[in-house]
């Protein structure tokens, strides 16, 4: 998500090359990839003038169906299981399920599908750079099943 698409709440909230601060108890919630999902914006984006995008992603109904095979845009995304769980398969053939207090990073353009979720979790997501594009692919034609 690029900074140009945060609401006017996230941007007059936050300033380039300023401190961050993103208090939990008072939110501010934006527009992301995952109609199922919130997203907690935490201001990274703006103070560092698109370099990294810091969000928590909350989900209250688990994946209402599975992400589809994709790729990101980005030189790499972090997530930090914050609460829940959720199942990543990767296109090296792995099924990967990342539990509360696990870490997982991900080098850009490699090719995953988030499969099931806990009904409720949240995860602490960092990409670099901020603008992280995703792209649709076909099933990786050596993973099983």
């Amino acid at each position: 998500m690029s900074s140009a698409t945060l609401s006017k709440t996230a941007t007059a909230a936050f300033e380039k090359g300023k401190i961050a601060y993103a208090p939990a108890s008072d939110p501010i919630l934006v527009q992301g990839r995952r109609d199922f999902f919130k997203y907690r914006e935490l201001g990274v984006t703006t103070a560092s003038g698109g370099a990294v995008r810091a969000q928590v992603t909350i989900g209250t109904q688990g994946l209402t169906r599975e992400t589809g095979w994709h790729y990101h845009v980005c030189e790499g995304q972090f997530i930090y299981m914050v609460k829940g769980w959720v199942e990543l398969q990767f296109e090296d053939g792995r099924t990967i399920v990342c539990n509360e207090g696990d870490s997982l990073y991900i080098p850009g353009n490699t090719k995953h599908n988030e499969t099931r979720a806990a009904d409720d979790l949240e995860i602490l997501e960092i990409s670099i750079p901020a603008d992280m594009g995703t792209k649709v692919c076909d099933k990786p034609a050596n993973f099983p099943g």
